[in-house]
């Protein structure tokens, strides 16, 4: 089986969902693997992310599903415990980077500066997510900052949408981005599932044009 890195690398695109309900997550896997991107972040910003993470891992066992805003040892375990295959921070957590290595759960810290990168190096992670991506100077800044760390692949995730996406993946340095406009809370409750696979689709091919130049 490939790593997840790869398989999320390959997609290029990561839904970044904050599930109000669990009950939706079903129907919310549906419509991201009918689209083409059958992979998401559920965000630990709502209560309902474990339970959702749970549902998607039992419903779509072979959809790669990551928590993300995990600030604590606690939230870690039990987006593990529900099935989550890998775990992204907004900052650099010394407690939560450190808990995933020893329990060989997959991580993506936050990252923002170039001694947060270091940190990061010197626990041997290679996957590091750009947040605030747009807020923090955008593709001019992770230009800038990945320049000395070419063996270092990021996740930039906050203001990325159909309009920058391609800038984005067309970095030598991006492994994927995080995509929060892929699955905004009113589509989900206003149970408009049709649309998210339209946006999917519409990200897949931004993909496969931005890697095919």
């Amino acid at each position: 089986m490939e790593h997840i890195w790869t398989q999320l690398e390959k997609m290029g695109v990561i839904p970044v969902v904050a599930m109000a309900d669990a009950a939706d997550a079903s129907k919310l896997g549906a419509a991201l693997t009918e689209g083409g991107l059958p992979c998401v972040e559920i965000t630990f910003r709502t209560a309902a992310a474990a339970d959702a993470i749970r549902t998607l891992s039992a419903t779509y066992p072979n959809m790669v599903i990551g928590a993300g805003t995990v600030l604590t040892v606690a939230q870690a375990q039990t987006a593990a415990d529900a099935g989550a295959k890998f775990i992204v921070t907004p900052g650099f957590d010394h407690n939560v980077v450190d808990w995933c290595l020893e329990n060989r759960i997959q991580i993506a810290p936050g990252v923002m500066t170039p001694t947060d990168i270091n940190a990061a190096l010197s626990r041997k992670l290679t996957v590091l997510k750009f947040f605030p991506a747009e807020a923090a100077g955008g593709i001019d800044t992770l230009n800038a900052i990945s320049a000395p760390y070419s063996n270092v692949k990021f996740i930039p995730t906050g203001g990325i949408n159909s309009n920058n996406l391609s800038d984005y993946l067309s970095l030598s340095a991006v492994l994927a981005c995080g995509g929060s406009w892929l699955v905004k809370k009113t589509l989900i409750s206003n149970g408009k599932f049709d649309t998210i696979s339209d946006l999917v689709r519409e990200a897949v091919q931004l993909v496969q044009q931005a890697r095919s130049r």
